[in-house]
């Protein structure tokens, strides 16, 4: 049977890709639902500090679990809300219901569902939905691929950008701690233009080759398994802050080519 480079068979890699879509489509019923809904009442899960919870992100995230329990039992589950679930197969379905609960409540269209696949290595297939937008990032398995909207469009990063005419993206202006703050202002003095705010849709951006940075601090696994699977397919880069492996979060480096990767790199892990 064939199989490439993962060591996963052609037939088992579309099955699991439908599998995603399903996901990303029961997550698209649960979280239109209340999205701009008078009647959102978000929790704070912080001790301190506010970190806010809906019941848009925990039904999401139930629905999808429901469907991987039919489909995929087998496999690992990791999810924001609910945690980990073990499995037996070598491969982890990594999920974020609501990736940007604050821009949810807000009513801004820049939160998303993440849905990764990683086995031992890392992610091997990701999802970035946007479902008020009807907006869908593919990437893994052979695919890079922007649907929604009527249209099935390939996605290349940028290239040919050098440092200086790259546009940064970020979460938060205030990235990490103190000395991660000054390691990014390093490079966001040296690009042409640095925006702020859209969470998990500037991945997006970045691997559909509108963004040619995005660099942040502080994330889970369930933040970037997806964003990084789908950045690769597209032809770019993620590593953390030092050039190693991204997918257990921490620093975030994702870039969209290596060279402009090399160039931030090298200001990022600067003492």
């Amino acid at each position: 049977m064939a199989s490439d480079r993962n060591g996963l068979s052609i037939e088992l890699q579309d099955r699991i890709a439908a599998v995603a879509h399903e996901l990303a489509d029961a997550a698209r019923v649960e979280t239109l639902k209340l999205f701009r809904s008078p009647g959102l009442r978000p929790d704070n899960k912080a001790v301190s500090g506010f970190d806010p919870v809906t019941e848009a992100d925990r039904a999401s995230e139930r629905a999808m679990r429901g469907i991987l329990g039919e489909k995929r039992p087998e496999d690992a589950i990791l999810g924001e809300e609910y945690g980990a679930q073990p499995g037996e197969s070598g491969l982890t379905w990594v999920l974020d219901p609501i990736d940007g609960t604050r821009a949810f409540m807000s009513g801004a269209p820049s939160w998303g569902v993440l849905i990764g696949v990683t086995d031992a290595r890392g992610p091997v297939y990701g999802i970035i939905d946007q479902p008020h937008l009807d907006e869908r990032f593919e990437g893994g398995f052979g695919r890079a691929a922007l649907i929604g909207r009527g249209q099935h469009q390939p996605l290349a990063t940028r290239r040919g950008i050098g440092l200086a005419q790259a546009t940064l993206m970020s979460t938060y202006p205030e990235v990490g701690t103190p000395s991660q703050h000054a390691a990014f202002r390093r490079v966001a003095e040296r690009v042409q233009l640095v925006r702020y705010g859209l969470d998990c849709y500037a991945y997006a951006l970045l691997a559909a080759g509108h963004v040619d940075l995005v660099i942040e601090a502080g994330l889970q696994s369930y933040d970037v398994a997806a964003p990084i699977a789908v950045i690769e397919a597209a032809g770019g880069i993620v590593t953390d802050w030092r050039g190693g492996p991204a997918h257990d979060g921490g620093t975030i480096l994702a870039a969209g080519s290596p060279e402009l990767h090399a160039e931030a790199l090298a200001l990022l892990g600067r003492d």
